[in-house]
């Protein structure tokens, strides 16, 4: 019977099929023959055993249609059957690709398990007693076992059932769901081994398949490939493949246009009539569906007679046998008279029809979810809580439905209603959750504390310390200790009741069993704390997924990713955009393909996104800072640029044709720098063929170099306008005040303890957003904790360095004195097993003693555990509170503290290390370099060098020097007209303007006439040019070197030099920080020297 295992579930499947079916019908028959033929409606099947949702009766061959009760459940218990031998089958598959039985199948003929191939290949394998062994062991289960009571399925057999009718109908529908699953997946296995050759087979190898045949026609592209899960290409048909190409090219492009025509009327209408005969304005047509009922029927004819003159005079005779090239030229313009040749080059139309058709299935895809939520709120842009039918919300506050997601359920799984189901997922969700919790520990446990002493199994000579961490663990522990584990696992399922915790307490991961701080005898204490193991279960879920897939890939459980050798997203580790702090960054795997093509196509369309980004971060600045242009915007409508507001409240404002020309100027750049010509002809992303000075080179590597930084300060554009546009859209203004989003539920929270002075209330993640006060009084009372524990923590670090450790034994039995244990990290492997139990068994004395929660449930109150020591606390309920506030501000720092202590402990060695003893530090590859100066020494807190790479390290370094010569020169000329005045004459012959007019600080932005601010950016820009842009590190290798030497500042000797560079960065960066002071003054106050007390705003007032 042990063949059954590996060998022998294929056999078993069609053997007990046969067998099973054979036996039923035979007592069918008799049980028909001895009872009167019972007809009964084909609905009364709707109870019964098996059906279940969300198919529910599901009968599409009419076999009921009789309504033979006996035959109903003869056929029932025949599927249970059926579906018993799948699962045994399915796993027979699964397992022997992971393990085999030891030893010999058949000694006789020398025959080890180990010889048996998986799958189909074993048939012919297994020796004709082994066959004998399967048939005889299923006819024994089918004569002995399966004796029908008449309840199908139902065989007296209790360890997976019960007696209880309900419970076991529901235990049988499951089995029976999992049945039916197994029969899939069998078939499905049957089906691939056939195939390909194995039981896991690469459908690479099945070279018959007729699919292959389009593996490289347009449309086949990563990562999904060729995909026809419906076989309609199983003929090879060619002609039927690329009639079906086109039509899909045809649905995408109305779809694309469908998804705008959806977008577009949320922001901006066309002006004026829609129908002048029935008076009906564009602005009365609603957005979405709405607006069927509304287009007069003339315009619906307009709308068909526009699509039938786009088929039969554009989309009418295919080029070249090309699905979707009809020969009209880009956007069909060469079909309404305007000369476009399209794109001629085959390779280069291919790709652009590619990504038209991978665009329009997204559209596809949108246009179907636009019309779904549409038609279930009432909007096009309809908020989900109008959906008030959907059977989703009966959930909505039931365990485990938690900010920020709220209630989530993507796949539908809950739409049916059915509460116990519902619970029942919970209970499952929360027992995976528990396991993965531990599961995770088990991974880090032993990377940190090492192993447990002695051995694992005395008969194997295996110890603990021989069982590595991870996936490698899974060959190396013996049998029995996977027994062991199996048997554990069933004790706490069986012990726990299954399923009790919803049959019996209607609470779903309440089993009864209720540990000090882990649960509770209060109903809604027990919810938050399941609710809690709940959100942690699920973090460990994810978290265990990670860690076997680092694993898996890597080779270890923490293992470095430089390891996985085999992942295609290395071939461009040395592209452009790969730089540091990040890499190559390619979370979404767009890039596991290798194809370098996409990928540099990719790159080129994030350098021109950058480009447009910094323009338009450019553009909200401007004219906050230097104003509006003068005069008209359009005359036409009589609108001057000083009438359009800056940020969105633009849009709305701007003329048509002004909208026109900004596309209009889009296309133009675009189509100019030959689009994708980059890529496709010079091979080189963002290289358009223009090279301005500054921002291109004709040196290959000076022109990679300036693309790069182009390229980051791209991506810092792309967030910075994202922020922008979410600031102005929450606030009403571009730069808007925040106190004006008054929307905010975080402002509920602004008077709560721990909201202080300079930040104030503090929640970038928005973890307070619901609004729900007691999960913020709860987050506060851990942080409250956390900041306690910390505090203790950095006095633990520091007390042993200043006064020393404590006389006398910390251990008697293993004789280990305070003085031999060492301070920080290297104290864990040292101290006893015993004294981690006392510093765990303290804690939870602490946490147990203080009634876990009672300062937010009992006293509403964080941090208030009913202790009062002096000082710390008071009876007065505001003295208490800022005596928190203040504690919780010093955790807060301790928190800061003792990351950093574990993070100098762990890199230098010792608790107070001397971060020179940290000799693998990329950063120590510059110390010895220009700007390394004391008292800071090296200084790079964002770790901006620590790739090591002394070109990057040598060009900022210039930056800095060349920042830092323009903030003295900033800083004099605050400075100079406060004491020796301004220059005498005019400043503008042709707009009468003197240098007296023109005042100091922030106030002359808007007074210098445009003509000087073009001298000051024309001055600047000969500088860097005369210098030769980067010359100091490129040519010289010397940065702030420019080739000038002045007396004073400069030397011919490279010491000399090195020593007057290093003053002039040192005394660049005072500038740098007294600019920024005197900026801040003037803006505060508004005057470059301007008295703080004009600063009435200031809350400090």
């Amino acid at each position: 019977a042990s063949s059954l295992a590996g060998v022998g579930a294929a056999a078993t499947a069609a053997f007990a099929a046969g067998t099973a079916l054979h036996a039923a019908t035979s007592s069918a028959q008799r049980r028909v023959a001895a009872a009167p033929r019972q007809l009964v409606a084909t609905q009364a099947f709707e109870a019964e055993l098996g059906v279940q949702a969300p198919v529910g009766f599901w009968d599409p061959a009419g076999y009921c249609r009789d309504g033979n009760d006996q035959t109903f459940k003869r056929r029932r218990e025949t599927e249970i059957k059926h579906g018993r031998v799948a699962m045994y089958a399915a796993m027979g598959y699964i397992v022997p690709e992971y393990f085999r039985w030891p030893g010999d199948l058949s000694p006789s003929m020398g025959l080890k398990f180990a010889d048996v191939p998986n799958g189909l290949a074993a048939i012919t394998k297994v020796p004709g007693g082994g066959w004998a062994q399967i048939v005889a062991f299923a006819g024994y289960y089918e004569l002995n076992v399966y004796k029908y009571n008449g309840t199908p399925g139902n065989y007296g057999w209790k360890p997976i059932t019960s007696n209880d009718p309900e419970v076991l109908k529901r235990k049988l529908n499951a089995e029976i769901a999992n049945g039916r699953l197994a029969m899939l997946a069998v078939i499905g296995m049957f089906f691939q081994d056939g195939l390909t050759g194995s039981a896991w087979g690469d459908w690479a190898l099945y070279t018959a398949s007729p699919l292959r045949a389009f593996e490289n026609e347009t449309g086949v592209q990563p990562p999904v490939g060729f995909w026809d899960p419906l076989g309609l290409a199983a003929s090879g048909n060619l002609s039927d493949f690329k009639r079906r190409r086109e039509v899909e090219l045809k649905h995408s492009r109305v779809a694309m246009f469908a998804t705008m025509g959806y977008i577009l009327p949320e922001y901006t209408r066309i002006p004026g009539y829609l129908s002048q005969y029935q008076g009906i304005k564009f602005a009365d047509v609603p957005n979405g569906f709405a607006a069927i009922s509304k287009v007069p029927s003339l315009g619906w004819f307009q709308i068909v007679l526009f699509a039938g003159l786009i088929e039969t005079n554009v989309y009418n005779e295919e080029q070249n046998n090309e699905p979707g090239n009809y020969g009209a030229g880009f956007l069909g313009l060469r079909s309404v008279g305007i000369m476009n040749t399209g794109i001629k080059e085959p390779d280069l139309r291919k790709k652009k029809l590619n990504s038209e058709l991978a665009n329009g299935r997204l559209a596809m895809l949108a246009i179907i979810g636009m019309f779904f939520q549409d038609g279930l709120t009432g909007s096009a842009w309809g908020d989900w809580a109008l959906y008030t039918a959907s059977p989703l919300r009966a959930f909505e506050n039931e365990l485990g439905a938690q900010a920020p997601v709220g209630f989530f359920d993507p796949l539908g799984l809950s739409k049916d209603g059915d509460a116990y189901s519902f619970k029942r997922r919970r209970s499952v969700e929360i027992k995976h959750g528990r396991v993965c919790m531990l599961a995770t520990m088990g991974y880090i446990t032993p990377e940190v504390a090492g192993h447990w002493p002695g051995y694992l199994s005395f008969s194997e000579k295996v110890k603990f310390a021989d069982i590595p961490n991870g996936l490698s663990a899974i060959s190396k522990v013996p049998g029995l200790g996977w027994f062991q584990i199996i048997a554990y696992a069933a004790f706490c399922e069986i012990n726990a009741g299954y399923d009790a915790d919803i049959n019996k307490r209607n609470e779903p991961g309440n089993m009864g069993w209720r540990p000090p701080l882990f649960s509770g005898s209060d109903p809604e204490t027990r919810k938050r704390r399941l609710a809690s193991e709940l959100a942690n279960g699920r973090l460990a879920m994810m978290a265990i997924v990670g860690m076997l897939f680092q694993d898996g890939l890597t080779g270890s459980a923490w293992g470095d990713w430089a390891l996985y050798t085999d992942s295609p997203l290395r071939a461009f580790e040395n592209e452009l955009g790969a730089q540091a702090p990040v890499g190559f960054f390619d979370p979404l795997g767009l890039s596991k393909d290798g194809d370098a093509y996409s990928f540099k196509r990719r790159r080129s369309v994030e350098i021109k996104h950058g480009r447009v980004c910094m323009l338009a971060t450019m553009g909200y600045i401007t004219p906050e800072v230097a104003g509006h242009w003068p005069g008209y915007l359009s005359f036409s409508e009589k609108v001057k640029f000083a009438d359009i507001p800056n940020g969105l409240s633009a849009i709305s404002k701007v003329p048509g044709l002004g909208w026109f020309q900004i596309i209009a100027y889009a296309a133009f750049c675009e189509i100019n720098a030959g689009y994708d010509a980059d890529i496709n002809k010079r091979n080189e992303p963002g290289n358009m063929g223009w090279r301005p000075p500054l921002f291109s080179g004709s040196d290959p590597e000076t022109r990679k170099r300036r693309l790069a930084s182009e390229l980051a300060n791209g991506r810092l554009a792309m967030m910075a306008i994202v922020g922008m546009l979410f600031q102005d859209g929450l606030t009403g203004s571009a730069w808007g005040d925040w106190a004006l989003y008054t929307d905010s539920p975080l402002r509920a929270f602004e008077n709560e303890l721990g909201a202080q002075a300079p930040v104030g209330f503090f929640d970038p993640l928005g973890l307070s957003k619901d609004g729900d006060a007691y999960s913020f009084k709860r987050r506060r009372s851990v942080e409250i904790k956390h900041g306690r524990v910390c505090m203790l923590a950095t006095m633990g670090y520091i007390t042993p360095e200043v006064a020393g450790h404590w006389p006398g034994y910390l251990s008697f039995s293993e004789k280990v004195k305070f003085a031999d244990i060492p301070n920080g990290l290297s104290a864990i492997s040292k101290v006893p097993g015993l004294g981690w139990f006392q510093i765990i068994a303290y804690a939870a004395f602490c946490e147990i003693n203080a009634g876990y929660d009672a300062d937010i449930n009992k006293r509403n109150e964080p941090g208030n555990m009913g202790w009062r020591p002096p000082l710390f606390s008071g009876s007065d309920p505001e003295t208490r509170k800022r005596r928190l506030a203040s504690e919780l501000a010093n955790g807060r720092l301790a928190m800061m503290a003792i990351v950093g202590m574990l993070f100098q402990d762990g890199l230098t060695g010792s608790a107070w290390g001397d971060w020179a003893l940290y000799t693998d530090s990329p950063l120590r590859a510059f110390e010895n370099e220009l700007g390394a100066q004391a008292p800071v020494g090296f200084f790079d807190p964002l770790g901006l060098s620590k790739d090591g790479d002394t070109y990057s390290f040598k060009r900022r370094r210039s930056v800095e020097i060349k920042h830092g010569r323009v903030c003295m020169l900033a800083t004099m000329g605050y400075i100079t007209p406060e004491v020796a005045g301004h220059w005498p004459g005019y400043l503008s012959f042709s707009e009468k303007v003197k240098f007296a007019d023109i005042p100091n600080g922030l106030s002359a932005i808007s007074k210098v006439p445009g003509l000087g601010w073009f001298q000051i950016i024309a001055y600047a820009a000969f500088c860097e040019i005369n210098a030769g842009y980067d010359a100091d590190i490129n040519k010289r290798n010397e940065p702030g070197n420019m080739g000038w030497r002045p007396p004073l500042f400069s030397g011919s000797d490279p010491e000399t030099r090195k020593r007057r560079l290093a003053s002039e960065l040192a005394n660049g960066r005072l500038a740098m920080m007294a600019i920024v002071g005197m900026l801040f003054q003037d803006g505060l106050t508004g005057s470059a020297w301007g008295d703080w007390a004009l600063y009435v705003d200031s809350p400090l007032r």
